[in-house]
């Protein structure tokens, strides 16, 4: 009998994803002094993604202690799960509140992108009509990952190409006027991606009294935690909205602080009014991760648990992410002192003052393409860089090329 239907012969050709398609050029490219400042990983002066000592020390604990591969369970492993609200959240004891605790449902996710999609699909459940609020820009995959749970999506403002800086006055009175009581506002909670510009204190302060004011659920992705002034400024705006809001989602990722990006480990909170609305929510964060991945992976998130818990674990590991932030801030100066030129101050400010990994830079899509053509420097056509991929040696010649194509 002949075969007449061919399912995938219906099957539409996608572009690639912009990002590995730059990562894939620069790979190509033979000149030995190009400069990769596209893909958003941590990159020592040397240009290798290494794994942390803390890491390294953690595996080797975990590969003389572990005894089994059992499943942990639906939402994941707990000691994870209130390791990482301890350290976002913790007071002065570096716990959590107890109170604050209960009222709080978590789950384990596969990555910061798994952690998203999860608070997606609650909110979905939660709040089916309610619109989920990007900031412009926003990191690439917010809009297609979150908007697949079959939200509806619309943008604030918020970068501002030609000052480099946050349009803050211009953030609220958008969602003054077009957000309606039930929406949810996502906000970066450091280190913004992809422009490295982010809300200062006192805007946090008044952040979370528009959002209770205004009756929006706050969506905080913290995903740089740790990176961009420390750990405590990182984690003030969260904080801050988690002090104010009765409701607040958190997606935080591991794949930077603690360089885990393989690993894929991730966590989703869910802020509730009351405890039991908190045991709802478990069970609702349980059975969505059951029906997209069903068991988390344990390995990385096993990792994290034990630095965390480990005094001198994690003193390695804060020293080592004091040594990234570092870094990655002397480069900001050094670039910004070698754009520090007539036509170049507006940029140098913003480069220095910007935090994390990336800073977008006011470039044309055509000025991008003449920097990977003429000078091998490989950014997104947004101008996005990731500060991470340069070095001492080739900042003098990144910030030469970058005022040559202004």
């Amino acid at each position: 009998m002949e075969h007449t239907f061919i399912m995938f012969e219906y099957l539409v050709p996608r572009a690639p994803d912009a990002i590995i398609a730059l990562m894939q050029q620069a790979k190509a490219d033979p000149n030995p002094d190009k400069i990769d400042l596209g893909v958003g990983v941590y990159k020592d002066d040397s240009g290798e993604t290494t794994i942390m000592k803390a890491v390294k020390l953690a595996e080797k604990q975990l590969w003389e202690s572990e005894t089994t591969k059992s499943y942990v369970g639906i939402r994941g492993y707990e000691g994870f799960r209130h390791g990482m609200l301890d350290m976002m959240l913790g007071g002065e004891d570096g716990k959590i509140d107890s109170a604050l605790l209960n009222r709080t449902a978590s789950s384990q996710a596969a990555g910061g992108s798994g952690a998203l999609r999860l608070g997606a699909e609650i909110i979905k459940s939660a709040a089916p009509d309610a619109t989920v609020w990007v900031s412009t820009p926003t990191w690439a995959n917010h809009i297609p990952l979150i908007s697949s749970a079959g939200l509806k999506m619309e943008k604030y403002p918020y970068y501002n190409r030609e000052t480099l800086g946050v349009d803050f006055e211009d953030m609220l009175a958008h969602l003054e006027k077009k957000a309606k009581p039930g929406d949810v506002v996502l906000l970066h909670g450091c280190c913004h991606n992809p422009t490295g510009a982010d809300l200062s204190e006192a805007e946090w302060d008044r952040v979370a009294d528009f959002m209770l004011a205004k009756q929006l659920t706050p969506f905080v992705d913290l995903a740089y935690f740790g990176l961009g002034r420390g750990m405590a400024e990182d984690t003030y705006g969260l904080r801050k909205v988690v002090e104010i809001c009765p409701e607040v989602v958190i997606a935080a990722s591991c794949s930077k602080n603690f360089a885990l990006y393989k690993e894929r480990v991730g966590l989703v909170a869910i802020v509730c009014k009351d405890e039991a609305t908190a045991d709802i929510a478990r069970s609702q964060l349980g059975a969505t991760q059951r029906k997209i991945i069903s068991m988390p992976p344990d390995h990385g998130a096993r990792l994290v648990s034990n630095i965390l818990a480990d005094a001198d674990l994690r003193k390695v590991w804060i020293e080592e992410l004091t040594e990234m932030r570092e870094r990655m801030r002397d480069l900001r100066r050094q670039l910004s002192e070698a754009l520090d030129v007539q036509g170049g101050e507006t940029i140098a400010a913003a480069v220095k003052d910007q935090n994390g990994m990336f800073s977008t830079l006011p470039l044309s899509v055509a000025q991008a393409q003449k920097l990977r053509s003429d000078y091998s420097i490989y950014m997104t056509d947004s101008g996005r860089i990731n500060i991470a991929g340069a070095n001492s040696e080739n900042i003098p010649r990144l910030a030469d090329a970058i005022l040559a194509v202004l």
